[in-house]
Parts: structure tokens; C-alpha cells; sequence
């Protein structure tokens, strides 16, 4: 990989900048509603899925962060443990992972505006497929516009994002206490409905639960622009970790209290708990604060992500895979313009094909199920990467981890076996899916064009280098 192109990325984001990026890419709370969904037991598996995913991730992303700690992350490991090929498929399909994440959140986002002008959601939109996709083009269109002006201004409304998720979660613990203070649980809690439950339908939903625990990964993609990334991103993972993990199981806790889990849904679960809970308490008009805070969550995660993984084909390009235009600067801001910009477009248009023939629910869930897939994909590769890069002596500037090796490895394998688990069971279509077989299409087929795009973009990319070095021999 070059260096020189990378070298000219400016160190913008400290040890505060990094902590409030983990938080934003690491809580949403699109999660809350799918596990108060789920029942109380939702909260064992959040922190089941704490230990076998988060844990294993964070313990692997750090060891590799501090010994490569240059642009690039993920793609980086996986190239320099088993080549070219593997770094790119792993690149390619993380950040294809994240295109359908774009408009999930933003929907999310959309379904939570519709509470804007009161308690109840405005009538005329909810459940419209044109509502929800201009939303989510809008949104993608403004966060990609904040990140080709550069972190230095994409940055703030990650930070916001931060701070209004933290908000938003304590407005809903605030109201969720005095609700139940008042009127007790509107869901029963007890050791009984506490127990996970192996059904077909609940191991669909952990494994939801384990791509919500990605995110520590996703910082190293912007190790050129961390200042002193070896010590921050270990740093700012271990004071980001426990507000995470609180937010989830104290966010769950709330919906559950304000909503019975029997009526809670996957889209507006959340602004359905505020909403439910303000009006009983005589405060209907904390709902339209609350969804603002909401859709400033959402715009905060989607910039955040956005201007993350852009740097993936923004690397493809500097190793001559894409396009050059990828691996280029923006000559005033400094961005990686044109990666932002292609994989807004992209984004876009797997918006509108999410959405076609089905309700507004079913886009979602589809979008959901991608979005599982093509993460668990890359963590694949990251996992048996922390375990052959591991091996041999020390290196300067290794960060010492108890146990050492063995440790890397422990968590690498429970990573794997979590991973592989969770890949399998989002092919499964929810029991709810009103066309189960063309949500299984959908599902295979969108993921298996992603994957096939990339083998043939990196086929091009070889044969155009093979090209240059025969033009340059001769």
C-alpha cells in the first residue's frame, strides 16, 4: 500500500473526537426496539452477545490497531495475513455491508420524525414507501455532503450525534422511571421471562443482536486521521465500552417498562415508549423533543459510518483496484470526495430496490438481513487475521495484552463461531415476512451480486496492473 497518498490525510480527530465516534457507531437505538421486541429476555442476550461478539472484537481491534496502525484497518490485516485477494473481498464486502445500513438507520430516522408534530405519528405518511425512501435519500445526501468537506467538519455532526443519543436515552430512562414509579412495568420482568428462548424466531433476533455490537473495528479505517492512533483507539474503545453496554440494556429496560413487548415494533419501537409513557404522565410534549433527538441520532450514526468506510475504496484506489478518482483527495478538503459520493449513490439505489414489492416493514427487515451478512463476512477475515498476525516475536509498539497470544486467539475463535452463527441465521425469514421466499431472494441474491461485484472489480483491477507493468517493461 502507499504511503504517500495516505500520509497527506490530516490528523484531525483526538482522544474525545474517537470516544464520541465509537459511541455514535456503536449505539443505535433502532437496537432498543428490536430486543424490547424480543421480551425481557432480550437483556441476557444483550450481554451474551457483549462477550461473544464485542468483547472478541474489541480485543482483536485493538491488538491489530497498535501494531498497524496506518489507514485502512480491517482491509490492511487482512492483506498483510493472506494477501491481496483476501484484503480486497474483506474491504469490499465491509463496506458493502454498510450501503444498505445507510437508509436502514435513515429509515428508522423517518419512522421517528412522523412523531415531530405530536404524540401520535402523522397519519398521512406512516407506512408510505415514497415517505420513507425520499427520507433516506435526503438524509444520505446530507451526511455525504458534511463528509466530502472533511472530518473537520464531518466530525461535528458525528459529535452531535454522540451527544443527542446520550439525550435521547436519558429522556427515555426519565420517563420510563417515573412511568413505571407510577403505573409499574407495562411488560413483565421476572427470573422466567428473563430466560433466552431457543425458537427458530428468537436466534433470528440474536443474531441482530450481534451485528449491533459491531463498531470497535470501524475506527481503524481512519487511523491516518487519529492523532496518535496506537494509544487513542485503545483508549477511547475501553471509556466508550461500558456507556455502550449501559445505553443498550438501560434503553431496553425503559421501552419495556413504557410499552408492552407484545405491541413494541422493530421501526418505531422507541418513539412508541417516549410517546405511550408522556402522554399517562400529562408530558406529550416531550414526544416531538424526543423525536428530534431521535433523527439527529440517526443523522449522527449514518455521518459517522459514512465518512468511515468511505476510506475502504478510497485505499482500493491508492492499490489500483478502482479507479484512480477513488484513491485521489479532494484538492480543498482533503476527502476522499469521490468514494463519499459513489457509495451515497449506491446506497440510494439500494434504498429504492429494498423497497420494492413490500411494506415499508419488510424493506426494513430485508435491509437488516443485508446488513448482518456482508458484516459477518469481514469478520470472518478478521478474526483468522488477529490469529496468524499474532504469532512470532513483539513488535514496537504492541500493546500488551493480558494473556497475551493465547488471549488473541480465545477471542478470535469465540468471534468466528459467533460470526459464522449469525450469518446462517439471517437468511432465515422473519415469521411476520409476508413473502418469506422473495425475502430470501432478496436476501441471497443482493448479497450475492455484492459479492460477485467485487471478484469482477478486483479481476479488473489485476488485469489493468498486469496492463501497466507489461506497458512499463516494455
Amino acid at each position: 500500500m502507499s504511503d504517500t497518498r495516505t500520509a497527506t490525510l490530516t490528523q484531525t480527530l483526538g482522544l474525545r473526537d474517537v470516544v464520541l465516534y465509537f459511541i455514535t457507531a456503536g449505539v443505535n437505538l433502532q437496537w432498543l426496539a428490536t430486543a424490547a421486541a424480543a421480551g425481557p429476555s432480550s437483556l441476557v442476550v444483550w450481554i451474551i452477545g457483549a462477550f461473544a461478539m464485542f468483547m472478541p472484537l474489541g480485543v482483536c481491534t485493538v491488538f491489530l490497531a497498535a501494531r498497524y496502525p496506518e489507514q485502512g484497518g480491517l482491509y490492511v490485516w487482512t492483506k498483510r495475513a493472506f494477501g491481496p485477494f483476501a484484503g480486497f473481498v474483506t474491504g469490499w464486502t465491509y463496506w458493502t455491508c454498510n450501503l444498505p445500513y445507510f437508509p436502514g438507520v435513515l429509515y428508522f430516522a423517518a419512522g421517528s420524525s412522523l412523531y415531530l408534530l405530536g404524540p401520535s405519528p402523522t397519519e398521512p405518511l406512516q407506512g408510505t414507501p415514497t415517505f420513507y425512501i425520499a427520507f433516506a435519500v435526503g438524509g444520505l445526501a446530507f451526511a455525504t455532503a458534511l463528509n466530502v468537506y472533511g472530518l473537520e467538519i464531518g466530525k461535528w455532526l458525528n459529535n452531535v450525534g454522540a451527544y443527542a443519543r446520550g439525550l435521547a436515552i436519558a429522556l427515555l430512562l426519565v420517563i420510563g422511571a417515573v412511568a413505571w414509579a407510577r403505573f409499574g412495568s407495562a411488560t413483565e420482568i421476572s427470573w422466567h421471562s428473563l430466560r433466552p428462548s431457543l425458537s427458530l424466531q428468537d436466534l433470528i433476533f440474536w443474531a441482530a443482536l450481534a451485528f449491533a455490537w459491531g463498531g470497535p473495528e470501524s475506527a481503524s479505517f481512519m487511523g491516518g486521521e487519529i492523532r496518535d492512533a496506537r494509544r487513542t483507539i485503545p483508549r477511547a474503545l475501553a471509556l466508550a465500552a461500558p456507556v455502550i453496554m449501559g445505553m443498550y440494556l438501560a434503553g431496553t429496560v425503559s421501552v419495556l417498562v413504557a410499552v408492552p413487548s407484545s405491541d413494541t415494533n422493530a421501526l418505531n419501537g422507541v418513539m412508541e415508549a417516549i410517546s405511550h409513557a408522556s402522554v399517562r404522565l400529562g408530558l406529550g410534549f416531550l414526544t416531538p423533543i424526543a423525536a428530534i433527538l431521535i433523527v439527529l441520532t440517526c443523522l449522527g450514526s449514518a455521518g459517522a459510518w459514512i465518512g468511515s468506510v468511505a476510506r475502504i475504496p478510497f485505499v482500493a484506489g491508492i492499490d489500483n483496484f478502482l479507479p484512480k478518482a477513488f484513491g485521489r483527495l479532494h484538492p480543498r478538503y482533503g476527502s476522499p470526495a469521490a468514494a463519499l459520493i459513489v457509495q451515497a449513490v449506491i446506497a440510494m439505489l439500494l434504498a429504492v430496490l429494498g423497497q420494492a414489492g413490500t411494506t415499508v416493514k419488510g424493506a426494513y427487515d430485508v435491509l437488516i438481513s443485508l446488513m448482518v451478512i456482508a458484516q459477518m463476512i469481514p469478520f470472518l477475515f478478521l478474526f483468522a487475521a488477529a490469529i496468524r498476525l499474532s504469532g512470532g516475536a513483539a513488535q514496537p509498539g504492541d500493546l500488551r495484552i493480558p494473556g497475551g497470544r493465547t488471549t488473541i486467539v480465545l477471542a478470535a475463535v469465540l468471534g468466528l463461531f459467533t460470526t459464522t452463527a449469525s450469518i446462517v441465521l439471517s437468511v432465515v425469514p422473519r415469521p411476520d415476512d409476508p413473502d418469506k421466499i422473495m425475502s430470501v431472494v432478496k436476501v441471497i441474491g443482493m448479497t450475492g451480486v455484492m459479492l460477485a461485484a467485487g471478484i469482477a472489480v478486483y479481476a479488473l483491477g489485476t488485469a489493468r496492473a498486469r496492463r501497466a507493468a507489461l506497458q512499463g517493461a516494455a
